[in-house]
Parts: structure tokens; sequence; C-alpha cells
């Protein structure tokens, strides 16, 4: 077993909000699993594939058919121009087959994207911003661990994207190439080991059947800091279609770049009833730079700043003449 990266992600868990105030993190930092994604980038110059195999059992009682839906669910994530602000593609394309128990009813297939949009998400308030008021306290276990209200000030994003519909797809007919999408993201860290996450959304904007959608979810980290648990519950709501789904599952870390997750869900009513199993992963690839400060920015010595020693190439006798006018 790997301690030394066990270590590392215990740090992480613990020292995380420091962290995040420069958005990239040395752990991979995946929307997965589930619907609610977080308030933050995956930070400048890192590209990230976050993907899921789902399988869904979807009947109704009113229209009298069963069907069973197998697809693919991703996104493509890529921090772009600084650590706040980053570009995503959201994509879930789905075959689902259609029995009919009625005579009246045609059995069927139809097989296209369920979602195909493309969004920016730009980090607009981030309460761990000034790492001198979020330090840890060095003598108290209690105090980093216990639950305090300023961890529910959260970080806020925002978000505006579009659904794109190509062609005749039969889950969007009648709507046009582009409905437009705009969303709040929160996130807050109530202990070193519980994140609470809660999105807001105004969706399918120019169609007839505009609709919103809220999703609240909250992930767990156990003691072995590889294996986090979650609970979400999803509202959809339009005079197209109005829902209430809840999942559950896990995510396992396997490396600093690679994390695996699964989780099962379904909704509240029969018109119609849903149930669903997802497994999928998360992959990094972190092209990420740390931002140099120059050495005069930089704090240290007894008068809490360092100066440049422009004489370094000059000789020693002359480096010996003005060491006293260099502080220390």
């Amino acid at each position: 077993m790997d301690f030394s990266f066990v270590r590392k992600a215990l740090f992480l868990s613990l020292f995380a909000p420091t962290l995040l105030s420069a958005q990239y993190t040395d752990v991979i930092n995946s929307n997965r699993p589930g619907r609610a994604v977080s308030a933050y980038a995956v930070g400048k110059n890192v590209a990230q594939v976050e993907m899921g195999l789902l399988y869904e059992q979807r009947n109704d009682s009113e229209q009298n058919f069963d069907s069973n839906i197998f697809g693919t669910d991703f996104a493509l994530r890529y921090g772009l121009l600084f650590e706040e602000l980053e570009i995503v593609y959201e994509g879930s394309f789905i075959s689902q087959n259609i029995d009919y128990s009625s005579p009246l009813g045609t059995d069927g297939r139809r097989t296209d994207f369920s979602r195909n949009r493309v969004g920016l998400k730009y980090l607009v308030y981030d309460p761990f911003k000034n790492p001198e008021k979020n330090k840890p306290n060095l003598y108290s276990w209690r105090a980093n661990n216990v639950f305090q209200l300023k961890n529910l000030i959260p970080a806020v994003s925002l978000y505006g994207g579009a659904t794109f519909t190509v062609g005749d797809n039969p889950f969007y007919v009648g709507d046009p190439v582009v409905a437009y999408r705009g969303a709040i993201a929160t996130q807050s860290r109530l202990s070193p080991r519980f994140v609470l996450i809660s999105n807001i959304a105004y969706d399918r904007i120019g169609t007839d059947f505009p609709e919103w959608r809220y999703a609240l979810s909250v992930t767990h980290a156990f003691r072995n800091p590889k294996w986090s648990v979650f609970l979400e519950g999803q509202g959809i709501n339009s005079d197209r279609y109005s829902d209430i789904l809840a999942r559950t599952g896990l995510a396992y870390l396997f490396s600093e770049n690679f994390q695996a997750d699964f989780h099962v869900g379904s909704n509240f009513k029969s018109d119609p009833s849903r149930m669903f199993a997802v497994a999928g992963f998360s992959y990094r690839l972190d092209f990420h730079k740390d931002k140099l400060i120059p050495i005069d920015e930089q704090s240290g010595g007894q008068n809490g700043k360092i100066k440049k020693n422009s004489n370094k190439k000059k000789s020693k006798k002359r480096d010996k003449k003005n060491k006293d006018d260099i502080d220390f």
C-alpha cells in the first residue's frame, strides 16, 4: 500500500481550504459521482475527462410502457486563462428501447444526445482566498475538526452555457438549435471530512418548456482518505417534465490523477418511475505550473522582507565590503 500517497491525501483533507484558494490541488478535483458540480475550477492549464456508463429502467404506468436505457455521460473540463475560470463540455449519449403493453402503442428505439452543452464557469467568491485567515490551529485538534458557523459561508461560482440540438433529436422535439442555461454553484466545507454543494440552474432558455433544476449534495471522506461517499437530491420543475431524484454512491482515489466511482438512484413517482446505476471514472492531464512570486514580494527575515542581492556576480572583496548593507 502506498502510505506516502495516503499521507498526502490526508494532508489535503485537513488543509484543502488553503490549497483551494488557488483552485489547483495536488489531487484530482472531480464533479463525479452525481450531478451536482463543484464551485471550484480544475486549475489553469489542467485538462480533465470525466466519464460514466449508465443503465436505467424507466416505466410509465399512465402511458403503459416499459423501457431500458443504456448510454454514457461525460464531461471535458479545461482550466482556461486563469485559475478561477474553466470551460466545460457535458454530454450524455443514450439508447432507449420502449415496449408498450397497450396494443395502441408502437414499440421502438430512440438514440441520440440527451445532453449536449458547452459552458463557462467562473469562481466569483472564495472564502478561503486569504490563507492567513484560514490557517489551521496547530494547538487544537478539536478547533480544526468541530463544526463552526463560518464553515457555512460557501464559495460561489457562476455558469453560463448553451445546449445544442443537432438534427432530428427525439429527446428535444421542437427545440431550437441553441437553448441557453444559467446556473449558480456553491460549495461549503462543513468540516475536514464533510463538503456541502448546491446548484441552482435555469435551463432550456429560449424553448417552449424552460425548466428549473436544483441539486444538493453532501460528501463525506472516510478515515482512509482514498474513499468517499455521497448523498444527493435533485429536483426538476417545468411544464414538460417535473421530478425529484435521489442518488448515493462512493468514489475511490487510485492516484493523484485518477478516480473511479459508482452510484445508484431513483425517483419517487410512477409516471414515469426511474431506477438507475452508473459506474465511471475521472482522469486528469496535469499541465499546471505554479506561479512564481518575485523574491522581493515574498515574506521572510526579521522585517518581513528579503531584498535581492544585485551584487551576486561581483568580486568577493566588494561583497564583503557591502555585506552590512544587505537585509537578511
